[in-house]
């Protein structure tokens, strides 16, 4: 084993980015006397959020169709009871790419009958190199750190022992998002189209941290 003094350092970055996607959660739903109708007018307005979504072409980065849920209500909770209706939700995920299209995006699926929007969810790429950006400068600053402590000691390093990844983290938003919900009556007036909604990007935030450890050279105790 070398006897070669060991210098152990942690490295870290912190980057702001501007958000490169924004995810949609779009709930559409119906509730009927039947079960047959309840799936009839799901599947109605789920096309009519679909052909929406679908419009806007390639600002829409991806489509997914999450779930599809057909529920009884019956008439007494704590009892078995007569069922009083069906209620159907569809949930589809919308990523844009495009945020000049969010704002009325948005207002016109919410405007769209028994159909509520959570979001938008700001996010960068899973391939954004501002992740490679925040490794990159983590092993810089731990390079860097273990020289300063090298040279307090009036000695210099020699080599690398190990490089530990921490991973890559990226803060969690504060603000709460839009929640936008159509009629759950009957169908509304028409009024023409919904006034696009002013939508701030939000600043992402990434953090990279590695662990080092450098040989060195003698230090000068003199």
């Amino acid at each position: 084993m070398s006897d070669a003094p060991l210098i152990s350092v942690r490295g870290e970055a912190v980057l702001e980015a501007e958000p490169e996607i924004a995810r949609l959660s779009v709930h559409v739903q119906s509730q009927e006397p039947d079960r047959r109708t309840a799936l009839d007018r799901l599947t109605e307005r789920n096309r009519a959020a679909l052909d929406l979504i679908g419009s806007y072409g390639d600002a829409v980065e991806k489509t997914e169709t999450g779930g599809l849920v057909i529920t009884p209500l019956v008439k007494y909770r704590r009892r078995e009871g007569d069922i009083r209706a069906y209620q159907g939700t569809v949930l589809i995920k919308v990523t844009v790419a495009d945020f000049t299209v969010l704002g009325e995006l948005v207002t016109r699926l919410g405007d769209l009958e028994r159909t509520r929007v959570d979001g938008p969810d700001w996010d960068l790429r899973r391939d954004s190199d501002v992740f490679r950006r925040a490794a990159e400068q983590a092993a810089h600053e731990a390079v860097a750190r273990a020289r300063r402590y090298a040279g307090a000691l009036g000695a210099r390093l020699t080599g690398l022992v190990e490089l530990s990844d921490e991973g890559l983290g990226r803060d969690e938003g504060m603000a709460q998002p839009v929640t936008l919900a159509g009629a759950f009556g009957g169908a509304a007036a028409d009024a023409g189209e919904p006034e696009p909604i002013d939508l701030e990007p939000e600043t992402q935030i990434v953090r990279a941290a590695v662990e080092a450890r450098f040989t060195a050279t003698a230090p000068d105790l003199g």
